[in-house]
Parts: C-alpha cells; sequence; structure tokens
C-alpha cells in the first residue's frame, strides 16, 4: 500500500508545500540551482518512502503465520497511532462536532483501506493487490480531472487489470476474495484521499493524522484481539509489529513530509504512482512471489495509467 497509508499520507498536501513560495521570492539563477538540487533530493525521498512502505508490507505477510492478517494489522495501526499520538501530541479541545465527524471519517477509512489491504495480501501476491488497491485513488483523480484524457487513462488501467486477471487464468484463480478485499481497499484508499483534504483543513499539523490513527486502531485491534488473541502479547511479535508499524508508517510519513517541501504536487503524485511495481519486487525479494511476464506488462500499464491521470489531471 501506498498509501500513506497503508499507505501514505494524502498527496493533496502538496498543494500547500512551503517549497512553493520559498521558490517564489528566490532570484532566478538560485532559483534554478536550488530546484536542481531540491527535485533531485526530493525525489530520492519519495522513492524512498515507497521503498519503504512496499518492503513493510512484505514483511507485514511474514507475520500473518504467527498473528494472522488482523492481527498484524492490529499491532501496525496500533503502534503507529501510538508514535503519531507522542510526536504530535494533538490539541483536541476547541473543535466543533463537524470537525470530530471529519476526523472520524478520515480514521474509519484509514482503518478500513489497512484491515482490507492486509486481508488482500493474505491471499493474493503483493503486486497484484497493490495494482488492484491504486484503482481507487485512479478512479478519483479521473472524476476530479473531468477532462477526456482521462477516459484515456482509466481505459489503460483497465486494460491493465483484464491483463493481470489473465496472467493467472482469471481472477478465480488468484483469488476471488482476495481481489474483492483488495478492490475496497482501494475504494477506502480514494475515501481517505478525500477526507484526509478535509481533515488537514480543520486540524493543524499531523493533528488530524493522529487522531485518524486512533480511531483505526479502536476499529482494527478488537479484530486483532479477537483473532490473534494473547498471541500479540509475544515478545517476538510485538517486535516485528513494531518495525511493521516504523516501515510501513513512521518512516515513510517522515520522508513524505520532506519530500513535499522539494516537489510540485504532480511529480509527487506520479511517482507514488510507481507503488505497484515496488509492490511486485518486494514481494518476489522477500516473499519470493514471482510474475508472469503478462503480469508484469498488467502492472505496468496500471503504472503508466495512474501517473498519466495525475499528470493530466494536474493541468
Amino acid at each position: 500500500m501506498t498509501s500513506t497509508a497503508h499507505t501514505s499520507s494524502p498527496t493533496t498536501a502538496a498543494s500547500s508545500s512551503p517549497a512553493t513560495a520559498a521558490t517564489a521570492a528566490t532570484p532566478a539563477v538560485l532559483r534554478d540551482a536550488a530546484a536542481g538540487h531540491g527535485t533531485l533530493g526530493g525525489v530520492g525521498l519519495v522513492l524512498a518512502g515507497a521503498v519503504t512502505v512496499q518492503f513493510g508490507s512484505a514483511v507485514a505477510a511474514l507475520l500473518f503465520p504467527r498473528a494472522g492478517a488482523f492481527g498484524t494489522v492490529a499491532l501496525r495501526v496500533a503502534f503507529a497511532a501510538v508514535l503519531l499520538l507522542v510526536v504530535t501530541r494533538p490539541r483536541l479541545r476547541g473543535h466543533p462536532r463537524a470537525d470530530w465527524a471529519v476526523a472520524v471519517g478520515y480514521g474509519l477509512a484509514l482503518g478500513g483501506m489497512n484491515i482490507l489491504f492486509y486481508q488482500a495480501i493474505d491471499r493474493i501476491p503483493l503486486g497484484a493487490a497493490v495494482t488492484l488497491e491504486v484503482l481507487g485513488p485512479l478512479l478519483l483523480s479521473v472524476v476530479a480531472s473531468r477532462r477526456a484524457a482521462s477516459l484515456l487513462w482509466a481505459g489503460l488501467a483497465l486494460t491493465g487489470v483484464f491483463l493481470l486477471g489473465q496472467g493467472q487464468g482469471g481472477f478465480g484463480r488468484l483469488g476471488a476474495v482476495g481481489v474483492a478485499c483488495a478492490l475496497g481497499a482501494g475504494a477506502m484508499w480514494a475515501a481517505y484521499i478525500v477526507f484526509s483534504a478535509r481533515a488537514g483543513a480543520r486540524f493543524p499539523r499531523l493533528d488530524a493524522l493522529a487522531i485518524a490513527m486512533t480511531v483505526a486502531m479502536l476499529v482494527s485491534l478488537p479484530l486483532g484481539i479477537g483473532a490473534a488473541g494473547g498471541t500479540l502479547l509475544e515478545p517476538g511479535v510485538l517486535a516485528l509489529g513494531l518495525a511493521i508499524a516504523v516501515m510501513s508508517s513512521g518512516v515513510p510519513y517522515a520522508l513524505e513530509l520532506l519530500a513535499l517541501r522539494r516537489l510540485p504536487a504532480a511529480t509527487f503524485a506520479v511517482l507514488t504512482s510507481l507503488s505497484p511495481a515496488l509492490a511486485a519486487l518486494a514481494g518476489y525479494l522477500v516473499l519470493d512471489q514471482g510474475l508472469s511476464p503478462l503480469q508484469c506488462a498488467a502492472i505496468a500499464l496500471v503504472v503508466a495509467a495512474s501517473a498519466g491521470a495525475v499528470r493530466t489531471g494536474g493541468r
């Protein structure tokens, strides 16, 4: 998962990046030199964050035999929530009910996205799961753009998804439940993006994210405890759960925040659209999940469609 979320922090935050104002006040020659250095560094930060997220998901799958998908996501979200609460110490007073409604919706979308995604990668290869999941934000981008060219990118993505299913003799062979969970995670990812934009306008700094992660924890913990029980308290399981939280949440959030100060929104979003390819690589290296040439082509089509939709929507 990209996402922030499981991904990742919302790309909409990039539109208000301090880099925009700073660049406007810089002399032309110095601005060009600084932009080249900043862009290169920003690209590296985004790619490092994306790699960490996908390899974090691959490591999470290694914990499934001991804690299950529900137990693993509960540990990941709980540790991430505690880390965010400690670091941000969000201000809870002074917000009207409408603000809290948005924050709770944000948290439910975040929790649903993670729960469904972990259920998906418990059933189908990581690369395939992320490829299907990214259709959620891709569809959101197409709808928000309202451009004819966006329909072409949507068609390219659907072609890629069709080929992905054909690569293993149909989605039934790939795992119907896993496919449904991945698509559901994509829908939650789109909802997460919408709510993150609204919550970001109502809460300062990372307060909204900390509150949302706490809501997600309250949703996922009962499922994890019910599925894994006391296994969640074993030292080895706790240590691996903390590592997953740091890889999938802590490090990516920090890297993306730094990157958003150096890159425009469109560039940031295009780079994050590489998630399916990075997920396939992580699945291959960590989980020994091979993909056929047809499936690799399918992932490439979805990556190209995501990047194209972002570029079209940003114009």
